[in-house]
């Protein structure tokens, strides 16, 4: 049945196995020495090529000199080239600022493609399972741009067909390891394009001081903290509601605090009134003395502030109707901010069936016919399911700060938002590095931005509050 052939050739061709199987091993054909020198150049060239296509004005920068040597010697090229060392030097000294933004990210974005990204393209998009490989030939999605922030790196992607967002939201993980980054976000560009955030230092690891309180009265928005670009987070009041969740010690204290300590100096002026709801009596008790008879805890006396301020509401619309259709804060009818600490504490965990029932009334009605006529809804919470808290939609503005379980996410944000790189179940909980920073899904962009709310003492509290009495004591 098999010929049987003399020699090594039946060692190379034919082995038994102890089970008698005969397995067939193919002949081992050596590759002359003159093909491998010819495969060898022309991958060197062909690689050249492609360098001085891609890059074609680094390729000139170092191609320079060695023209210049060889056209003129080497001193001639060296007096040539050094002034133009020694002026960018002079500039990098003199004008960092201006030298890294026109130069210098220039030179790390495109350090970056080159040894980050295209060096490590193939196999991340090959073993993510966002590029085929088929009959022998890769199918990578296209890399177009990399462009360099002083903290990020934005890297523009052409995704294959028929590929969708959602593939490359399941796969950050992915892309941020491969990459050698501790994150990584996607945002939608244009149809097939992408924009990936894939961030090089973390410029919010450190904890921020209490933002100064504002010289001149406002409503908004106030400046609460920092973004991740470095830009101060200003934080709409008036005109939305605002809702806040994060599990305990996740920082929310900072974000009520330090919208109350921006609307302080409008507050001094009358232009607004802050309603504090505190059943938990442990964070807004600091500074009562700010709400005056605005300031309620037990649950009996939070359903009656809340009827207030839906008396206000419907009044004002009463008299607003067919002359204005959005609210201008003034001192006959100032803009007021009904913050609720722990509303769980009176929508989910209140015993008292027909109390509750009142208290999520109001806040339903609030949240859906205040705002228009300048009252506003900021409530924090520590567990968004919906049966705790029923009416978190109603919220147009939502922040999402540390929290447990990766599902409550989305439950804050919406649908998609962790896919997008809104990753609230990865903060640290430690509180120097993760206390105050959170993801800010605004009514107007389905993109979480990433921002840390400024941290606001016992003593700054207590430094407000006599500021402010102060203050009225002297009107």
């Amino acid at each position: 049945m098999f010929k049987r052939l003399p020699g090594d050739e039946a060692r190379n061709l034919v082995t038994t196995t102890p089970d008698t199987a005969i397995v067939f091993r193919p002949a081992v054909v050596q590759t002359p020495a003159i093909l491998t020198l010819i495969i060898f150049f022309w991958r060197v060239l062909n690689g050249c090529v492609r360098m001085l296509w891609r890059h074609p004005v680094a390729a000139l920068i170092a191609l320079t000199p060695v023209a210049l040597t060889l056209a003129y010697g080497w001193r001639t090229a060296l007096l040539l080239l050094i002034p133009i060392p020694t002026g960018m030097l002079a500039w990098a000294i003199t004008d960092r600022r201006g030298f890294t933004r026109l130069i210098g990210l220039r030179l790390l974005a495109w350090w970056r493609l080159v040894w980050v990204y295209r060096r490590h393209w193939q196999p991340v998009m090959i073993i993510s399972g966002l590029g085929r490989h088929l009959w022998g030939r890769d199918y990578l999605p296209r890399l177009s741009k990399v462009t360099c922030t002083t903290w990020a790196d934005l890297v523009t992607v052409r995704m294959l067909k028929g590929q969708s967002v959602k593939d490359w939201s399941d796969r950050l993980d992915h892309l941020a390891q491969g990459f050698g980054a501790a994150s990584c976000r996607v945002a939608v560009t244009k149809g097939g394009r992408l924009l990936l955030t894939v961030p090089r230092t973390d410029p919010l690891a450190v904890p921020l001081d209490a933002m100064h309180v504002p010289d001149v009265p406002t409503v908004g928005p106030v400046e609460v903290g920092k973004q991740e670009d470095g830009r101060p987070w200003l934080l709409k009041v008036h005109g939305t509601h605002v809702l806040v969740a994060g599990a305990t010690g996740a920082g929310k204290g900072s974000i009520i605090w330090s919208t109350i300590r921006g609307l302080l100096p409008a507050v001094q002026a009358g232009l607004v009134e802050i309603w504090a709801l505190d059943p938990k009596l442990m964070e807004l008790s600091y500074g009562r003395s700010l709400f005056g008879d605005r300031y309620a805890a037990t649950p009996e006396d939070c359903a009656d502030l809340l009827d207030q301020a839906v008396n206000v509401m419907q009044e004002r619309a009463s008299r607003f109707a067919g002359l204005q259709r959005s609210h201008t804060p003034t001192v006959e009818d100032p803009f007021v901010l009904v913050v609720v600490d722990e509303v769980a504490f009176l929508t989910a965990y209140q015993a008292d069936r027909q109390l509750k029932q009142r208290i999520c009334a109001a806040l339903a009605t609030l949240t859906t016919q205040g705002r228009a006529v300048g009252v506003g809804v900021m409530a924090a919470l520590q567990d968004p399911r919906k049966e705790v808290m029923n009416i978190r939609n109603l919220f147009p503005d939502k922040i999402a700060l540390r929290l447990d379980e990766s599902e409550q996410v989305d439950m804050v944000l919406g649908d998609g938002a962790r896919d997008r790189g809104a990753l609230a179940d990865h903060i640290s909980p430690v509180p120097e590095r993760g206390a105050g920073i959170g993801y800010v899904r605004l009514e107007t962009s389905p993109d979480p931005v990433r921002v840390r709310a400024a941290y606001v003492s016992d003593t700054d509290i207590h430094d407000m509050a006599a500021t402010f009495i102060a203050g009225k004591d002297a009107a």
